[in-house]
């Protein structure tokens, strides 16, 4: 078991790591963004989700319980993104008429 931890630490990065890919789908920088965990309902920033780059593409996991959040699957003609570990992704909306939405 032991083992088995240590060789996810070693392919552990923060989510800021994931940055580059989630501005390029979103179009704009996402790290700060809030989310959810559904598995054991932890809120934080998208950058302080645990990324692991070894699968096909980004795995995010909840840093708490290390379910799996976000998942980002690129390919020459889409962008597969799957956040059913999340009970919300909050993104912030362009300024309407001048007011920046709180």
């Amino acid at each position: 078991m032991e083992d088995r931890l240590d060789h996810i630490r070693e392919n552990m990065l923060d989510g800021n790591s994931a940055a580059g890919v989630l501005e390029e789908i979103f179009g704009e920088e996402m790290t700060a963004s809030p989310t959810e965990c559904d598995n054991c309902g932890r809120e934080g920033e998208l950058g302080s989700l645990l990324t692991f780059t070894q699968a096909p593409g980004l795995v995010l996991r909840c840093p708490a319980c290390s379910e799996v959040m976000l998942r980002v699957v690129q390919t020459p003609d889409y962008t597969y993104l799957d956040v059913r570990g999340a009970v919300y992704l909050r993104l912030v909306r362009p300024a309407i008429g001048g007011r920046i939405p709180t």
